[in-house]
């Protein structure tokens, strides 16, 4: 089976309000949705067994680390956040300081909470189109991601955002620092 690219709906002149786009992820469960900055609905198609298993072990090594730290929480890509400048978006990884999710209320927690993780992994798969997964980058920054890795198997690289800084670019294989955002969490990549 072929896994298709996602697909973008340009939803400008219709004004979905928040409480719409959750109760439209609600009554579609078997749909992965995402909402750009820009207003754009994106159906997202499920990967395949490769991108799944990556994303799994990504998880798995943040989760790791954040179990022995106890600093904040980690998200799958099922969960989607209301970004504070536009867009509902889910990361395929990401992680939140306790301080921030514990500012949020039981319902904002229970729903899609509206904060940007601190931060997040995105993992293009070999359908995705690079310059709208940079585009998601931008908005994560936009709404404060303090750091973001996009993994890019197919170039062999990972992009690595900051706020207020060029991205970096670094090539496979890769030891990746959490810096001050993931204190002491190391990801050691391979090739490809």
């Amino acid at each position: 089976m072929i896994t298709s690219a996602p697909v973008i709906l340009n939803l400008k002149n219709i004004e979905l309000s928040d409480e719409q786009f959750y109760q439209l992820c609600q009554d579609n469960q078997n749909w992965q949705l995402e909402r750009t900055a820009k207003g754009e609905l994106i159906i997202m198609p499920p990967v395949g067994g490769v991108s799944g298993n990556r994303e799994a072990d990504l998880i798995t090594d943040i989760n790791l680390w954040n179990r022995q730290t106890q600093l904040g929480r980690v998200f799958s890509s099922s969960t989607i956040f209301r970004l504070p400048n536009g867009g509902d978006r889910s990361p395929d990884v990401a992680w939140v300081a306790n301080e921030r999710w514990e500012s949020l209320t039981a319902e904002e927690q229970e729903k899609f909470p509206p904060l940007c993780p601190d931060f997040v992994i995105e993992l293009r798969s070999r359908t995705d189109s690079l310059p709208q997964l940079q585009e998601k980058m931008q908005e994560y920054l936009n709404s404060g991601l303090r750091l973001g890795w996009l993994i890019n198997p197919q170039a062999q690289q990972v992009e690595i955002y900051r706020p207020n800084q060029i991205c970096e670019i670094v090539q496979l294989p890769a030891s990746l620092s959490g810096e001050n955002i993931l204190p002491g969490f190391v990801l050691n990549l391979p090739a490809f």
